[in-house]
């Protein structure tokens, strides 16, 4: 599973985390992003659009590696790789779903939060894993205290990032990426402001790591 996630990982130093309602902001949006330098998008299962936002991007915006988050259970990542899904994302990881994820077609960025959750992965053979919710769990400073009893993991931290600490995070030895909601505003989105997310996506994608 690193040996396939890894590699996605390293393609940018930001990960969007997108929350999309409306398909038909997913194309655009997807090409704006991509553009600016950030090939990856982590689209997230909240919305009744989300499949279906997957399967546009995946199929129209050239560039882009397309994957879903917030991925609970076996049937969503299932239903991810039917949707075009290259990678899958959760907040934690349950046995059901790293048991799924093994004998899956897409590899799975398992969450974590605590030395335990950390060594259990690595047990499974997960060497990359999200951080999650990286600010309240304890920030650049908890990671930072991992590296040396951990030294194997590989972390992207999710969860309170914006532009001002991400450059805290990437400094970190263990950490291949962040992920982020700030290179898509809302409000930008719902403009249809393409040029200024393409332009905070090039920020983004400038953060040295």
């Amino acid at each position: 599973m690193s040996e396939a996630i890894e590699p996605m990982l390293r393609l940018a130093p930001v990960v969007p985390v997108l929350v999309i309602e409306d398909r038909q902001m997913a194309v655009p949006l997807a090409r704006a992003l991509v553009a600016g330098g950030l090939p990856l998008l982590e689209i997230t299962l909240r919305t009744s659009q989300a499949l279906a936002v997957i399967e546009a991007i995946a199929a129209e915006v050239e560039g882009a590696v397309v994957g879903a988050g917030t991925v609970l259970t076996p049937a969503q990542l299932h239903a991810a790789a039917a949707a075009g899904a290259r990678f899958a994302v959760s907040p934690g990881a349950t046995e059901d779903l790293l048991d799924a994820a093994a004998d899956g077609a897409v590899p799975l960025l398992p969450g974590t939060a605590t030395p335990s959750d950390v060594m259990r992965l690595l047990g499974r053979g997960y060497r990359c894993m999200k951080f999650f919710p990286a600010g309240p769990a304890g920030g650049p400073a908890y990671l930072e205290a991992l590296a040396s009893p951990l030294p194997e993991a590989r972390f992207c931290p999710t969860g309170g990032i914006n532009a001002a600490t991400a450059p805290a995070y990437l400094a970190l030895p263990n950490v291949l990426c962040v992920g982020g909601s700030w290179v898509a505003p809302k409000d930008a989105v719902l403009a249809g402001d393409w040029a200024r997310i393409e332009a905070l996506a090039r920020a983004a994608a400038a953060l040295p790591r």
